[in-house]
């Protein structure tokens, strides 16, 4: 019987490598890629077709037909307030509007190469040397696309390396173009930093931690007092399938693995976790982002991260001061370089709906947000592979009332939680 031989470059070839590239990053392998929903179907929707639902903390544009380096805009869902109708008041003509704020981000194309080698010193097929290939991409861009969200939400890149972190340090030339849009320090109201049994608003007290400013689960009580003050919130996550959303609110906190850890020592460790299994119990199937690491404590699901965003002692990182909350200057600041040996800084997230936009273009090559080019070399002995995505990111800020009637620049939907942790 012949053997069918998909030829170097056929059409066929660069739609399903394309394609199996594309799915194996959307379906990921981390948190943060749970972090998506279902593109919204309903008609009322219809103004922002193609973007996931909007009570996610990542909203996705897919439909996207554009080419490298084009400015996409992303709509986001403002929440409807003001007085209600009363009685038997004319309420014709009186409707408040749906209202939607908007923001651009730019996406630019992404690409890797891979040289899977000779046929003869690997003594493979063709076919062989493509799935070697594959497999290797199918496990760099999910860590791209997860790395690339993790620094865009925590407004820095942090100093933790490691042969699987793709994304260069904030140093690196080329660490601006590789994010594709700005990277934003955390808003003055959106940022916090353990101090002792408190939390401090701000980065400035970065400068003044210690060792024993560590996350709790009482930290966590705070934040909650918190969101349940501000007069401009995080909206609530919204779970598919989660028949308690409307009863009991939730937002979810991407912890490092070392919060995560001292979060364990706490005596109420037994409480924190069946927390999670109750809440677990109210969706329909379930939902994998309670099938990890998770605990619960205050409508706070909280779930252990990959990788960290950490500070050394004496490194600096960007910071708005309370000085600056107005305009979003950002400055510099140095971590207590007298913080105690064998510690570190590392940044949680709390996350709310409309945290991180994410848009999608179309490769050239496959029409999909994802493409596959290989090239055969050295008398067709040797074979490259490129995958590559058309993609860009942003943190969503959008001025609010900050309660006084001023507008102030705001995180919409990611709060940066500092804390110590022992190394």
């Amino acid at each position: 019987m012949a053997e069918t031989i998909v030829a170097s470059g056929s059409s066929i070839a660069v739609k399903h490598y394309s394609a199996a590239l594309l799915a194996n990053t959307l379906k990921g392998a981390s948190a943060i890629e749970n972090l998506v929903g279902p593109v919204e179907p309903t008609a009322a929707m219809e103004k922002i077709a193609g973007q996931t639902q909007p009570g996610m903390p990542l909203v996705r544009i897919d439909n996207l037909a554009k080419s490298a380096g084009d400015i996409v805009s992303l709509d986001l869902v403002d929440t409807i307030g003001g007085e209600p109708l009363m009685g038997d008041v004319d309420r014709e003509g009186k409707g408040s509007a749906l209202s939607f704020s908007s923001m651009d981000i730019r996406i630019d194309l992404a690409s890797k190469v891979i040289d899977a080698g000779g046929s003869m010193s690997q003594q493979r097929t063709k076919h062989n040397l493509r799935e070697i290939a594959l497999a290797q991409l199918s496990g760099y861009f999910p860590r791209l696309d997860t790395q690339e969200s993790l620094v865009h939400l925590a407004g820095a890149r942090g100093s933790q390396s490691g042969t699987d972190w793709t994304i260069p340090l904030q140093s690196s030339p080329k660490f601006a173009e590789i994010m594709v849009n700005p990277v934003k320090a955390p808003t003055y109201n959106r940022h916090f930093v353990v101090n002792g049994a408190q939390l401090t608003a701000g980065g400035q007290q970065l400068g003044a931690i210690v060792s024993t400013d560590m996350l709790k689960l009482s930290h966590l009580d705070l934040l909650r007092r918190r969101l349940d003050d501000m007069d401009q919130p995080l909206q609530a996550v919204r779970l598919a399938g989660d028949r308690a959303a409307q009863t009991s609110k939730m937002w979810i906190f991407l912890a490092t693995p070392n919060q995560y850890s001292v979060l364990l020592t706490e005596g109420s460790l037994r409480a924190f976790q069946q927390n999670a299994v109750n809440r677990a119990a109210y969706f329909d199937t379930r939902h994998p982002l309670f099938a990890g690491e998770v605990g619960m404590w205050n409508g706070i699901l909280v779930i252990k991260n990959e990788r960290a965003i950490r500070f050394l002692p004496n490194e600096t990182t960007r910071i708005v001061t309370a000085a600056n909350a107005a305009t979003a200057t950002e400055t510099n600041q140095i971590v207590n370089a007298g913080l105690a040996g064998g510690y570190a800084v590392e940044r949680g997230l709390l996350l709310g709906a409309q945290a991180l936009g994410v848009a999608y273009g179309r490769t050239r090559i496959s029409g999909l947000q994802f493409g596959w080019k290989e090239h055969w070399y050295n008398f067709e002995s040797n074979l490259e592979v490129m995958g590559e995505k058309v993609c860009g990111k942003a943190k969503v800020r959008l001025s609010v009332d900050d309660g006084t009637g001023a507008k102030v620049p705001t995180d919409f939907g990611v709060i940066a939680v500092d804390s110590t942790v022992p190394l």
